[in-house]
C-alpha cells in the first residue's frame, strides 16, 4: 500500500500528471531497425513516424562518437527502404564497399545508388508483382542473391470470377544482376518458403533455410548447403540440419574461415552448432539452458556474429532478459558481457584493419531502444543513434519486476500439464505523485503478439505512459511464448485461446491477490494476435472489467481463409487444421459468442490492415452495440498491421485513456484535460458515488 512521502501531491490512480505525453512517443521518436557494418561505416533504417513511417537509410563513421552531424542521409530524400515480403517484411537493403542495394517501398523493386556517382538510384528488377527481402551480394558474380516473393499468379486469378482454390504467390531463392540487364536466375524454389542466403567467404558455396506449410520458422526449418557451378546455379545441395521435421534452425551464418554455423532448437534451447562437413554433423558450441534467437517474424533477424574466427559475439535470453557475450568457438567457452541492457538484437560483427567491432540494438530499463556499437575486445560501448531523446527522471521510471506464478491455482479448468507462466509487473510510478492511503491501481495486463513472441523489458514509453499516471502494467509470457525453450513454446500448440487466455486471466488474479490491483479496475490490452487473447479472455472469462484491442482477432476462421501467406497455416497448429476443424475454429471465436461478452471494449483498426481485415474489428463493434455493451471504434485510414503515422501512434494511446478515465469514472488531469474524448457508445454515466 503507498505511503506518504515528503513533497508528493496526493491524488487518484490514473489522474496523475505525467512527464509523458503522447506527444513523446512520436515528436522524438523513431524506429531502429536493420543495422549493417560496411568497413568504417555502420548503416541502418530509421522508421519516422512524423513523416508517415518513411525508412530512412542511414550512415555514419564507427568512431565518430554521437553527434547530429555524424550521420548521414543515404539515399535521395523520396526514397523510402522497405520490403513487404511475407507482409512484415526485413532485410530490405545491403550494402557492398559504399554501393547500396535497396528494396524500394512504393513498387518493391531493388534499386542500386552509388553516393559517388551523381545519378539517381538504378532499378535493378523489373517492373511487376514482385516483392523482395534478405539481399546478400555476390560480388565475384556481380549479382545479388535474395528472396523473391512473386505474386503473379495470385494477381492474375484475383481478377477471374470464380475459381477452384486459392492460389498463393510462391516464394524463391533468386540472383539479380547487378547492372539491371539480366533477367533473375533462380537459384532454389518448390518450397514455401526461403530466407536466410548466406556466401561462403569464399564464393563458391551458398547456405539457406527453407520451410513448407503448415510449419511456421519457429517450429520446422531446414538448412541447405549447395556448391555453386561455373554458371552460378546450386549443386549438390544437401540438407544440413532440420530434415526430420522437429527442429526449428535459425540464422546460418559462415565463419571468416569458411565453416558454416547456425543455431538450431534440437534440444529444446535455442543454442548455436558448428557444422562438420566431413562427418556432416552438428557439434554444440553452446549448451545452455538459454535461446540464442528469437522467432523469425521479419528477414535478416541476427543474434550473433563473428569478430574473428575464434570469437563469436552473441546475445541470449534467459527468464525473459537477453544478455550479451563472448563465445571462442574452440575452447566452447561463454563469457558474459556486463553492460546496462536488458533488451538485445541484430547484432553484426565485423573486423577492420585488425580491429574487432560490432553494432547491436539494445534497450535497457533506463534506456529506450539504441544503436549500440561495441569495440572488441575491449568492450568500449558507443551510443551510435538514438530510437528516442528522454529527459525521464530516474524516479518516474517504473521498473520490470519478474512476476512467475501458477495458472492452476486461478483457474479450475485448466487443461493437464505444466502450468506456471511468467511475466513483468511495472508498478505505478510517478516521483510527484501517490494515491489516498489504502487506494489500490487500476492494471493493464498486456498481452503479446505472436501469438509466437515475448514481452520486452527495456525502457517503453507506451508502458511508462501508464506507470507514470498511476496504472499498474502486468506484461505476460504466457505458455507459448519464445525465450523459454521449445517445451514452453509448444504449451499453445492446439491451444490458442485455451493456455493464454487462462495465463492472462491468472496474472491479473495473482496481482489481485498480492493486492497490487483493484479487482475492479482490471483491463486488457494487446494488439494483432495479442488481441485475439484480449478478445478471448473477454469472452469466456470474467475476470477483467474492460479492454483495448489493436487490430485484433475476432474471427478464427476469417483468420485461416483471409489472411496473406506466411500466416495462412498458422493455426494449423495453435488451433487445428481448417476446415476439418471448423467447429473448434468457432468455439474460440469470440464474433460467435459475443453474447457472452458484457463490459466495455475499445477497438483501433488499420483500414490498409491485410493481416488483420478491418471487417472482424468492425463485426465485434456492431455486435455490442446491438447488445447495448459499452463500445468505442477508432479507425484510421491509411494504416495497416501495426500503426506508423504520427497522428495514429498518438491519437491511439491518448483515445485509450480517455476510454478508461470514462468506463472507470476518474477524472483525467489537468495536463490530459486537452484530450479529445473518445466516443464510448452506450455507456451509462456514473452517479458521484461511484466516482473514484
Amino acid at each position: 500500500m503507498p505511503h506518504s512521502q515528503p513533497n508528493k501531491t496526493t491524488a487518484p490512480f490514473g489522474s496523475w500528471s505525467s512527464p509523458i505525453s503522447s506527444d513523446d512517443l512520436v515528436s522524438q521518436a523513431v524506429r531502429l531497425g536493420e543495422p549493417l557494418l560496411d568497413g568504417d561505416d555502420i548503416y541502418w533504417v530509421e522508421g519516422r513516424p512524423q513523416e508517415q513511417g518513411r525508412g530512412v537509410l542511414l550512415k555514419r563513421a564507427f568512431n565518430a562518437g554521437l553527434r547530429d552531424q555524424g550521420n548521414t542521409e543515404v539515399l535521395p530524400k523520396h526514397c523510402n527502404v522497405r520490403s513487404r515480403a511475407h507482409e512484415y517484411g526485413g532485410a530490405s537493403y545491403t550494402v557492398d564497399d559504399g554501393v547500396v542495394y535497396f528494396v524500394e517501398a512504393s513498387d518493391q523493386r531493388i534499386y542500386r545508388f552509388d553516393p559517388s556517382q551523381d545519378s539517381a538510384p538504378i532499378a535493378l528488377t523489373p517492373d511487376g508483382h514482385f516483392r523482395y527481402a534478405d539481399l546478400c551480394v555476390d560480388r565475384s558474380r556481380a549479382r545479388i542473391i535474395c528472396v523473391r516473393e512473386d505474386h503473379r499468379a495470385k494477381q492474375a486469378a484475383s481478377s477471374l470470377a470464380e475459381r477452384a482454390a486459392p492460389v498463393e504467390e510462391t516464394n524463391e531463392l533468386v540472383a539479380i544482376d547487378c547492372e539491371g540487364k539480366l533477367e533473375p536466375q533462380v537459384l532454389a524454389s518448390g518450397c514455401d518458403f526461403y530466407s536466410n542466403p548466406q556466401l561462403s567467404p569464399d564464393g563458391q558455396q551458398l547456405s539457406w533455410l527453407s520451410w513448407n506449410h503448415p510449419s511456421m520458422p519457429w517450429d520446422s526449418t531446414q538448412c541447405w548447403l549447395a556448391k555453386l557451378d561455373q554458371n552460378g546455379l546450386c549443386e549438390s545441395v544437401l540438407c544440413v540440419a532440420g530434415e526430420d521435421g522437429n527442429e526449428s534452425i535459425f540464422q546460418p551464418q559462415w565463419s571468416p574461415a569458411g565453416e558454416l554455423f547456425l543455431v538450431s532448437d534440437r534440444d529444446n534451447w535455442w543454442n548455436i552448432y558448428r557444422y562438420n562437413t566431413g562427418s556432416q554433423t552438428l557439434e554444440a558450441i553452446t549448451q545452455a539452458q538459454a535461446e540464442f534467437a528469437t522467432p523469425q517474424w521479419v528477414f535478416g533477424m541476427s543474434c550473433y556474429g563473428f569478430v574473428s574466427n575464434d570469437e563469436i559475439l552473441a546475445c541470449y535470453t534467459q527468464q525473459g532478459r537477453w544478455q550479451l557475450a563472448h563465445i571462442n568457438p574452440s575452447s566452447k567457452k561463454l563469457s558474459p558481457i556486463d553492460i546496462p541492457y536488458c533488451d538485445i538484437s541484430s547484432i553484426r560483427c565485423a573486423t577492420v584493419n585488425g580491429v574487432g567491432r560490432g553494432v547491436m540494438l539494445a534497450a535497457g530499463s533506463n534506456n529506450f531502444s539504441n544503436l549500440i556499437g561495441i569495440e572488441l575486445p575491449s568492450d568500449e560501448l558507443t551510443t551510435i543513434a538514438l530510437s528516442a531523446s528522454s529527459e525521464l527522471d530516474a524516479d518516474d521510471i517504473s521498473k520490470a519486476q519478474p512476476i512467475r506464478f501458477d495458472s492452476a491455482r486461478f483457474i479450475n479448468d485448466i487443461s493437464s500439464g505444466p502450468s506456471q507462466a511468467h511475466g513483468f509487473y511495472y508498478p505505478p510510478t510517478n516521483s510527484k505523485f501517490e494515491a489516498p492511503a489504502g487506494e489500490v491501481p487500476p492494471l493493464i495486463v498486456l498481452g503479446h503478439g505472436g501469438p509466437t513472441g515475448a514481452t520486452e523489458t527495456g525502457l517503453n514509453f507506451k508502458v511508462q505512459y501508464w506507470t507514470s499516471r498511476g496504472f499498474a502494467v502486468m506484461d505476460v509470457n504466457y505458455r507459448g511464448s519464445t525465450g523459454y525453450g521449445r517445451d514452453y513454446r509448444q504449451q499453445l500448440h492446439k491451444q490458442w485461446g485455451v493456455k493464454d487466455v487462462e495465463d492472462v486471466c491468472a496474472a491479473a488474479e495473482y496481482l489481485i491477490e498480492q493486492g497490487l490491483a483493484d479487482a475492479e479496475r482490471v483491463t486488457i490490452k494487446g494488439s494483432s494476435a495479442g488481441g485475439y487473447t484480449v478478445l478471448a479472455a473477454l469472452t469466456f472469462r470474467d475476470t477483467f472489467k474492460a479492454g483495448t484491442s489493436l487490430y485484433g482477432i475476432g474471427d478464427l476462421e476469417t483468420l485461416a481463409s483471409d489472411t496473406h501467406k506466411f500466416e495462412a497455416r498458422y493455426l494449423d497448429s495453435l488451433v487445428g487444421a481448417y476446415p476439418e476443424q471448423k467447429a473448434l475454429y468457432q468455439a474460440r471465436s469470440p464474433i460467435h459468442h459475443a453474447q457472452q461478452l458484457n463490459c466495455p471494449v475499445i477497438f483501433f483498426q488499420g483500414l490498409e490492415d491485410k493481416v488483420v481485415p478491418p471487417a472482424q474489428a468492425e463485426s465485434m463493434v456492431a455486435i455490442l452495440d446491438e447488445k447495448q455493451v459499452p463500445v468505442a471504434y477508432v479507425p484510421f485510414t491509411g494504416e495497416g498491421h501495426g500503426f506508423r503515422q504520427a497522428f495514429a501512434i498518438a491519437r491511439a494511446i491518448d483515445a485509450e485513456l480517455s476510454f478508461y478515465s470514462q468506463v472507470f469514472g476518474f477524472s483525467l488531469s489537468e495536463q490530459d484535460q486537452n484530450i479529445e474524448p473518445v466516443s464510448v457508445k452506450n455507456l451509462q454515466p456514473k452517479t458521484s458515488g461511484e466516482q473514484r
